[in-house]
């Protein structure tokens, strides 16, 4: 089977800058040439010590190069990273090969490129700089010059301890590209999830700084209207001939008007005049979230489960009211006939119950509802776009950051589907909303 390298999807925004890299094998650099200087000067090891600079200065050089055609600040396609990557294993190989092989404990450092290929590349170029490193390891082991010892002094290591050092070398390979690839992966996906849910935010709160724009457009347009209402009044006082140019002042007058009263009634949104407009009563939010998702042939019913105290009233909060709304829209696209929502409040909590008569959650995945890498549940009863991930995490998060705590379980027992409770302390919801 041939073997391709295809540009995979979401791995965009972690493409590395140069001077990551180079500033790295700088470092690296110094590290190895710092080594080299002190077996062969400071413990008078015997070692090809010309050999070993003509590699250093090999990896500087290219560093040199890398720098001097390309900006610092450029981010390299995963193609330039890996051979990059590649390089750096060869030109480690190479020095190990002339100081020991796997027998040089410095053999452990043929890992790092693979880390950081696991952390900024695709997996399949992760796995082929991994391949690339266990051939390098395997002939590292069979072929390679004696360790520098002192001279005159033979040093034999066994072969199972140089065997050992292969499986130790190849384990850790294998078991820290996947372990670091999966921690990025999911911060990764993370990341992705809280920039959606600050964008739904910003929409709704850019939707809701609309009412501002209008006043302000109001108020700035107020003065030319009246000035050519104004002109126009005073121009139909005056004989004109043919008589019909009169009659298109009049419609100019008219129409000028009636502009005015347009903007004086912008002018008032958002102002204190409305301002019940902004505050609600809890089933009036509910309702308010219902609404957009009754014309789907769903029965959704919404009844007072228990109340104790005065019905909560809050302004309106888009956070609250997407979120919500989110909620209920799955229950919608998943349920067979009908969809319940209950409210229940007391002087101490309040309480939104969803639950629908679908399938409810499938048992494998109830504990990682509300994760940002969810994979999509293809059973909705009604087509629609997304899954139960990033629309489910954008919801649990918005609910969450108004201070409401949210769980999702099945309600099987009572002949339904799945049920999701949001409940917030009365006093953190009003002072959130």
């Amino acid at each position: 089977m041939e073997f391709e390298l295809a540009h995979e999807t979401g791995f965009d925004n972690r493409r590395l800058r140069l001077s990551t890299i180079t500033n790295t094998r700088w470092l690296a650099t110094l590290g190895q040439l710092s080594a080299v200087l002190l077996v062969a000067l400071g413990l008078r090891f015997e070692l090809p010590i010309a050999a070993c600079m003509i590699l250093i200065a090999i990896a500087a050089l290219l560093n040199i190069a890398l720098t001097w055609f390309f900006p610092a600040n450029k981010r390299l396609n995963p193609i330039g990273v890996l051979a990059v990557l590649l390089f750096d294993v060869a030109q480690l190989a190479g020095l190990l090969a002339l100081t020991g092989g796997l027998t040089n404990p410095f053999c452990i450092l043929l890992i790092v490129p693979v880390i950081v290929s696991a952390t900024t590349l695709p997996p399949r170029y992760t796995a082929l700089l991994a391949a690339v490193t266990l051939a390098f390891a395997s002939a590292l082991a069979f072929v390679h010059l004696p360790l520098p010892w002192y001279p005159g002094v033979g040093l034999q290591i066994p072969l199972v301890f140089v065997a050992g050092v292969w499986v130790a070398v190849v384990s850790t390979i294998v078991f820290t590209a996947f372990y670091v690839y999966r921690v990025a992966e999911e911060a990764r996906r993370l990341s992705d999830a809280l920039a959606a849910t600050e964008l739904v935010l910003q929409r709704e709160q850019h939707l809701s700084a609309l009412d501002g724009l209008a006043a302000a457009a109001a108020h700035e347009l107020g003065t030319p209207l009246a000035t050519i209402s104004l002109v126009a009044k005073e121009m139909g006082r005056e004989p004109f001939e043919p008589e019909s140019l009169r009659e298109d002042i009049a419609l100019v007058r008219t129409q000028a008007d009636r502009c005015r009263e347009i903007l004086k009634r912008l002018s008032t949104l958002g102002t204190g005049e409305e301002d019940h407009l902004a505050r609600m009563a809890l089933r009036t939010m509910i309702e308010e979230v219902i609404a957009p998702h009754r014309e789907f042939g769903i029965r959704i019913s919404s009844r007072i489960e228990e109340n104790a105290g005065n019905e909560p009233v809050c302004r309106r909060n888009p956070g609250i009211i997407y979120g919500l709304g989110n909620l209920v829209e799955n229950a919608v696209d998943f349920a067979s006939e009908a969809v319940e929502i209950s409210v229940a409040w007391t002087p101490d909590t309040v309480r939104i119950r969803i639950v629908d008569d679908g399938p409810g959650f499938p048992p494998e995945m109830l504990e990682r509802i509300g994760e940002p890498d969810l994979p999509r549940i293809p059973e909705r009863q009604r087509n629609g776009g997304g899954g139960l991930g990033l629309g489910i995490f954008i919801a649990k998060t918005l609910l969450e950051r108004s201070g409401a705590t949210v769980r999702f379980s099945n309600a099987f027992s009572s002949g339904k589907g799945a049920d999701v409770v949001v409940e917030w302390p009365r006093a953190a919801m009003q002072l959130a909303a």
